[in-house]
């Protein structure tokens, strides 16, 4: 990826969005990619086995089995969510995709089997996570949201609004009952 510049109307250069500050990443990022190889691993093992009692394991269908153990784990493998001051990032197997969260243009939310939020920002970049992501980490949810305020106050973010506050509702019902449970009150 290279390096994007930013003039603004008064003038002021930005670097790369997200170049210093903090970051902050998924805590639960390296326990899923564990369930994964886990998964996968289980599946292989299955699979060996029972070709075994069977009688009918060899080079090739282990290979096989290999493959499908190894799509499995592809399949499952979530992407690693991290956030920088003006940067949401995602990073898979092969690909990583970053966008402005200060100049975000668009933040959609698409319902369904599994939930996810796509975020475009003025450069065309468009970056797609789980909400959840964002709900179990308060971290990111904090530098997410100061950054999208910006977006709002600078008058970039065209369509999205209800979709964030949709979003900082279940953060805040969210902690609330991680609050009550931690305190004892039902």
């Amino acid at each position: 990826m290279g390096r994007r510049d930013t003039r603004y109307a008064n003038g002021a250069r930005q670097g790369r969005a997200g170049s210093a500050g903090p970051l902050a990443q998924d805590t639960h990022w390296a326990g899923e990619r564990n369930a994964a190889i886990g998964a996968a691993f289980l599946l292989f093992i299955a699979l060996c086995a029972l070709d075994a009692c069977a009688g009918r394991l060899g080079l090739t269908r282990g290979a096989l089995w290999a493959g499908l153990a190894v799509l499995l784990f592809v399949v499952l493998l979530p992407p690693r969510v991290s956030t920088r001051p003006g940067e949401l990032s995602t990073r898979g197997l092969l690909v990583e995709r970053s966008v402005r969260t200060d100049a975000l243009v668009s933040v959609r939310w698409s319902d369904g089997v599994s939930e996810r939020m796509t975020l475009r920002d003025m450069d065309g970049n468009r970056v797609e996570i789980d909400p959840a992501v964002l709900v179990r980490n308060p971290a990111m949810w904090q530098r997410v949201d100061t950054d999208t305020r910006t977006s709002i106050q600078r008058g970039t973010l065209r369509y999205g609004a209800t979709a964030l506050r949709r979003l900082a509702a279940r953060i805040d019902r969210e902690t609330a009952r991680t609050v009550f449970k931690v305190s004892g009150v039902r």
